[in-house]
């Protein structure tokens, strides 16, 4: 999910990957060193007459030689560029890893459930818990369609009967919802598959 949603946003903003492998920075500063098939020798050769004219470069992964033709303004042109994407890449880098997204990781699908096990949390262990839902409900389900949130239970305990339409008024209902929620709640062994059965069973919820 990481490389792709990447790869999109490089485009919006003007780099596209394909234009960054090494083969293709390789082919506009240079040109490969070929090989032919030699009849009376029986093998490959490679031609010799680019030797000592230009610098070289060979590929580690295949062994691919290329004559490196390109003036100084055109390697710089390139470094700038290739800088210039790490730098796109340590941004997006540092957003996928930040507030909710360090948890969770990136929410793509437009109708989820979340169930909730809290175990047998601490109470202070079950507060963190909650901040970090309530987290992940305004900044990332806010942007999705539809929710629902299932509190693994001896019986099931559900926000809604189904997944909701998102507004900022449903939002603010799960939270109100979550942060009245009881510490302790008497649960069985199946309690959790239960929980994710439930949850499966609504037909819109893809994740």
């Amino acid at each position: 999910q990481l490389l792709v949603s990447s790869s999109k946003w490089l485009q919006l903003h003007g780099l596209k990957r394909n234009k960054l492998s090494l083969s293709q920075i390789l082919s506009q500063i240079g040109f490969q060193h070929r090989k032919g098939y030699v009849t009376t020798l029986g093998k490959l050769v490679a031609s010799r007459y680019a030797d000592g004219l230009f610098p070289q470069y060979k590929r580690a992964q295949d062994g691919t030689v290329y004559n490196l033709t390109a003036k100084k303004e055109l390697i710089l042109y390139f470094v700038d560029y290739l800088m210039g994407a790490i730098e796109l890449y340590k941004q997006r880098l540092e957003w996928l890893t930040s507030e909710s997204r360090q948890i969770f990781g990136v929410i793509q699908e437009q109708c989820i459930i979340i169930v909730l096990d809290f175990g047998t949390a601490a109470p202070a262990e079950f507060d963190v818990c909650r901040d970090a839902i309530c987290m992940v409900l305004v900044e990332q389900v806010i942007q999705i369609a539809k929710f629902n949130l299932i509190r693994v239970a001896q019986g099931l305990m559900k926000w809604e009967q189904k997944s909701t339409p998102v507004s900022e008024h449903t939002v603010k209902s799960a939270v109100t919802w979550l942060w009245k929620l009881d510490h302790m709640t008497a649960a069985s062994h199946t309690s959790s598959a239960e929980a994710l059965l439930e949850a499966m069973s609504d037909e819109a919820v893809s994740s």
